[in-house]
């Protein structure tokens, strides 16, 4: 029998490339399939795909606006290159099913998909959907969500999609390990601050004024600030009384080391954060991005009103904030065991394995 032929499209930064991932891995575990996968030149999946062992193909990036706006007058123009584009990998490799996940490169796929007659499967990660999957919504029957309360036609709840080594990481054996994979203490209480893939300005400001003050209360810090983020000012340093330890890094491949390693995170509320954490059962200070179209503060709202999580507004955050939030969470470990166990009951660890099976069960009818 010869393989199924399943094309994937998501990138731009790991909320998509992530699930995108993740989901190829469980593909190639449940069937003989040959995956192409379809990003942009100026996205993260550029280095992260290939680096899976995934075959990757380019074309031309299309900026979608956020909303319903003007500027979507202009897209028309640069989408006709980019689905010719997309419409041609699709030919080129007999797909029987597309998936997409959202960003920049998955509407030409979506529209080339449709036009090629080539059945289409939907993932949308967030609690609020982007545009693309908003469009392409309306014409396939297939839409699988992270959030059981996302406003999509058609919508089925899976959760998000992770990879096998985060949807089966066990915290606390794997700490000894995560801590000396960055350098970390082995006995104290650990901080992992990170604002996503590029980073976060705001909270990379009030972490680096914060840190001496908690790593006086003996807190140390695992700071991934973004790789375009380091600067001189942010080295590596151990406080002479505690020895707790400020740990900069600009991006982290192995973020189950990163989970693992640390009490307490202090993170944005995109989706991957959210889910990977809960799954993980790893207590986070949520300071959801303070654009957009709220999709931040939305994704981590079933998890603040369980009280598995704890909101900061960005414009309240500042390194008084940081301290105070992190020492009393961290002082207070029966609070932290609580807040862990109820995120581990909140979130699936199983969608990976679900959303495969659903792209296998459609590419089979295709036949």
């Amino acid at each position: 029998m010869s393989p199924l032929h399943v094309v994937l499209a998501g990138g731009g930064t790991a909320g998509h490339t992530s699930p995108l991932i993740a989901t190829a891995q469980q593909l190639q575990a449940q069937a003989d399939v040959e995956i192409t996968c379809v990003g942009t030149p100026k996205g993260l999946e550029s280095r992260v795909i290939p680096e899976a062992g995934l075959s990757l193909e380019l074309i031309p990036p299309v900026p979608l606006p956020r909303r319903l706006t003007p500027e979507l007058l202009a897209v028309p123009g640069r989408l006709v290159g980019a689905v010719r584009e997309a419409g041609a990998i699709l030919r080129n490799h007999s797909a029987q099913v597309a998936v997409g996940f959202g960003g920049y490169v998955s509407l030409p796929v979506y529209l080339a998909a449709r036009l090629a007659k080539v059945p289409l499967v939907l993932h949308e990660g967030n609690a609020v959907p982007g545009l693309a999957n908003r469009i392409a919504a309306r014409f396939t029957p297939h839409v699988a969500t992270t959030f059981p309360d996302t406003k999509l036609p058609h919508a089925i709840h899976l959760g998000l999609p992770v990879r096998a080594g985060i949807a089966t990481l066990d915290r606390l054996a794997r700490r000894p390990a995560g801590r000396a994979a960055f350098g970390l203490p082995a006995q104290g209480r650990v901080l992992l601050v990170s604002g996503g893939s590029q980073g976060a300005r705001s909270l990379n400001q009030a972490t680096i004024t914060a840190t001496d003050r908690l790593l006086a209360s003996g807190i140390s810090v695992l700071h991934v600030l973004g790789p375009a983020n380091l600067t001189e000012a942010t080295v590596p340093r151990t406080d002479p009384g505690t020895g707790a330890a400020y740990v900069p890094v600009g991006y982290v491949d192995e973020m189950g080391d990163a989970y693992a390693a640390a009490d307490l995170m202090l993170g944005r509320s995109g989706a991957g954060t959210v889910m990977e954490t809960a799954m993980t059962g790893l207590p986070v200070i949520f300071v959801p991005l303070p654009h957009g179209n709220g999709e931040q503060a939305r994704n981590a709202t079933f998890l603040i009103e369980a009280g598995a999580g704890v909101l900061v507004p960005d414009v309240e955050l500042d390194a008084d904030r940081v301290v105070a939030e992190a020492t009393g969470l961290l002082d207070d470990e029966d609070r932290l065991a609580r807040m862990s166990a109820t995120c581990r009951e909140l979130v699936p660890a199983d969608a990976s394995a679900a959303l495969a099976r659903l792209v296998l069960e459609v590419a089979r009818q295709r036949g």
